[in-house]
């Protein structure tokens, strides 16, 4: 059985043997691959950042944070946090009305929680606290300085992306107010 011919005189080749038909056919196959891939990602990996407990403690939650934030103003607080790139060790210059022996620092990562990290700073002297960091401080934190691990009193945040930045103000309010 001879193949049939174009005008031309080529042989017409059937739709198995040309390029085309399967490079169309591997686009299909691959976008169903990626996207069954996707899918079974997205089922099996447990979302981090969904709260999961009661609205209104949640809601109560916030307005103590509130209340914290307003008495380190009322305190006159702020903070100056280091990180030494060479050896690690987290600096933090307190200045205000108070000066606890020590302070913990939480380095809270935006979006997945097994990464955050907790510090116990030891007071030095005159408002200068320092402990051991982590090695090689990558991407961006929120940060968190109070003088209790439960239950404070006050407590100061910033926000920082290591290892870009030298030292990060923290304040009660959060990031200061853009110039």
């Amino acid at each position: 059985m001879s193949s049939p011919l174009l005008d031309s005189g080529e042989k017409i080749t059937p739709w198995y043997k040309q390029f085309w038909p399967w490079f169309l056919l591997s686009l299909l196959f691959s976008s169903i691959i990626v996207s069954s891939t996707f899918a079974v990602l997205s089922i099996r990996t447990a979302d981090g950042m969904v709260v999961q407990e009661d609205y209104y403690e949640h809601g109560k939650a916030i307005n103590m944070v509130f209340a914290k934030q307003e008495r380190a103003r009322e305190l006159n607080l702020s903070a100056e946090l280091r990180l030494d790139p060479l050896t690690s060790d987290i600096v933090i210059d307190l200045a205000g009305d108070t000066h606890p022996d020590t302070l913990y620092l939480d380095f809270i990562f935006p979006t997945e929680d097994d990464r955050d990290q907790s510090f116990v700073l030891e007071h030095v002297r005159d408002g200068r606290y320092v402990t051991q960091g982590p090695d090689n401080m990558r991407y961006r934190w929120y940060i968190q300085l109070q003088p209790e691990q439960q239950e404070a009193d006050w407590r100061l945040v910033g926000e920082a992306t290591f290892p870009n930045e030298n030292s990060v103000a923290l304040l009660p309010g959060g990031r200061p107010d853009s110039e």
